[in-house]
Formats: C-alpha cells, sequence, structure tokens
C-alpha cells in the first residue's frame, strides 16, 4: 500500500517534480552560478510571510536535504507588529508547509507609523537593522532574502525611470555596517509568475502587505496598489504581450553590460566618463587598422 504524503510532503513534491524547471531548478541554477551557499556557512532564512519568502524558505529546506553541502540553515520570522489575522496565517502557513521557524517580535510599525518622516524608509532601516543585528546574534553568517527575477528588472527599469541612473539588484551582497555578514539572494533566477502558479497549484494563500498603511488587503496572491514599483511591473506585463521575451531580454542584458558604450558610469563612488581613455582607444583602433591595412 502506498504510503500517504503529507499536506508539507505534497507541497514539496510540486517544487521538485510539477515546477521542477521553474522553481527548483532555477533555484539551484542561481546558488551555483552565483555561488550563494558553500560548506560551513550558517545562513538565516528571512520569512516575512509572503509567497516569495515562503517558497524561498521550502528550496532552502529541501536544498539542504538533498546536497552533500554541509551548512546550516535557521528560519526567521520577524514580527515587526502584525495584526493578529496576518500572525496567524504566517504561523498556520509555517505549520501547513513544515517549516520550523523562529519569530521575534519588533515594534517597528509603532516606531514608523508615528513617526513625522517618511515611515516607509524608517520602516526598512528598522527591518534591516533587526535581521542583521538577530543574524549576529544567532551566529550566521548569510542572510537569505526573497528577492526574484522580476524584483531584479523592475528595479533597473524603476531606477532609470525615477532615479536617473541604471543600477539593480545583485545576487549577493556584503553588509556595509555589519562585517562578516552577506545576504544572498536564491530565487534571483526565478519569475513571480511561476511563484504564483505553484501557491495556486497547492491552493495556498500568503499574507501580501503587511504594512499597517496597506494592511487591508491582507491575504491574496497578486500585487496590487498604485506604487511606482507596481506601475513598472504593469508597463513590463504590457510589453510582455507583444514580446514574451521582455522579461528574459532585460535580465540578460545585466548580465552583459557593454560598459565601453556608456559615456559615464560610477565605480567605487566616483563618477567616470567615457572621455578619461577615449584618446587611448582611438590610437589603439588606428594602430589596429594601420597594421592590417600593411
Amino acid at each position: 500500500m502506498e504510503k500517504k504524503l503529507t499536506p508539507a510532503q505534497q507541497i514539496e513534491h510540486t517544487l521538485t517534480k510539477q515546477f521542477r524547471r521553474e522553481l527548483w531548478s532555477k533555484f539551484q541554477i542561481a546558488v551555483g552560478k552565483y555561488e550563494l551557499i558553500q560548506p560551513g556557512d550558517k545562513v538565516m532564512v528571512c520569512i516575512s510571510g509572503g509567497k516569495d519568502s515562503m517558497c524561498m524558505a521550502k528550496l532552502i529546506q529541501l536544498y539542504q536535504r538533498y546536497h552533500l553541502v554541509d551548512f546550516e540553515v535557521k528560519f526567521v520570522v520577524m514580527d515587526p507588529g502584525y495584526n493578529e489575522i496576518n500572525r496567524a496565517k504566517i504561523e498556520s502557513n509555517l505549520q501547513l508547509l513544515g517549516i520550523p521557524a523562529e519569530i521575534f517580535e519588533t515594534n517597528i510599525f509603532a516606531v514608523a507609523n508615528n513617526s513625522d518622516k517618511s515611515p516607509c524608509y524608517l520602516c526598512a532601516r528598522m527591518r534591516r537593522g533587526y535581521l542583521y543585528n538577530h543574524a549576529r546574534e544567532i551566529g550566521c553568517n548569510k542572510i537569505a532574502l526573497g528577492h526574484h527575477l522580476n524584483d531584479v528588472i523592475e528595479t533597473t527599469v524603476m531606477s532609470m525611470f525615477y532615479s536617473s541612473k541604471l543600477e539593480t539588484i545583485i545576487p549577493k551582497s556584503h553588509s556595509e555596517n555589519f562585517p562578516g555578514l552577506e545576504l544572498i539572494r536564491p530565487m534571483y533566477c526565478i519569475k513571480e509568475a511561476d511563484i504564483i502558479a505553484w501557491a495556486r497549484a497547492n491552493d495556498l494563500q500568503f499574507i501580501q502587505c503587511a504594512c499597517r498603511f496597506t494592511e487591508n488587503c491582507t491575504i491574496c496572491d497578486n500585487g496590487g496598489g498604485g506604487s511606482k514599483r507596481q506601475e513598472v511591473k504593469n508597463l513590463i506585463r504590457r510589453l510582455s504581450k507583444t514580446n514574451p521575451m521582455i522579461e528574459d531580454n532585460i535580465f540578460r542584458a545585466l548580465h552583459a553590460v557593454q560598459i565601453e558604450s556608456f559615456p559615464g558610469y560610477k565605480a567605487n563612488g566616483e563618477m567616470h566618463s567615457f572621455l578619461e581613455d577615449y584618446d587611448d582607444k582611438g590610437h589603439v583602433y588606428t594602430a589596429a587598422h594601420h597594421d592590417t591595412d600593411q
């Protein structure tokens, strides 16, 4: 008689079978290509309660179970002041997915929402501080975040449209204020649409936004709202109707930047111009063609 799978095992089965190419394989590609997890690492997996971080937690859990890489995992939920509905939903999903997460509480929402300055900026800064401090307290050297491919390309477009610069999210980065801590993004090659499809296939519902300004939208599986990111998301979605390769092309372009074709760029905090070595390149070009003519 065939053994009946638990709900958590059934969900894991869809990750490694039904969505193997879209999720499991893309996850492994990112971990290997960008060298995100190494033997001896102790990774703190940050779970916000949304679909992205929950999916990431399951993928990392499976990766540790099935691979011969010797690393430790700590699943962590930082409660910034969730309402009762959001907190209960996170706890029930953790139990359903079989994720043994620690939940620690903070007063981030209370402080940020009562601030005269930008509450979003203060909230984001406090979240990072709490997460970094907690990672250090539990002895972790890496923090896993749930940014996916669409976060990467949307950030790129947003930076051009609204910040007059060309920058994006990289697969891993060293913490500037916490030496020895590294941020990794194992979902880097995974598309948001595939995460949504996985959640729907398993009839999973996650909190979408727990911010006190938008918490009326507590449970859903697709984005909404009128933010600049949502505007860019909608733009890319419209363009994809006539060119289905839009997302892939933007993502690949970030890995094939032709720096020589840019009039300027910034490196290590300093601005540079193409004029700096323009004449030198001209001499090289002239000499090369002169040799060819001989």
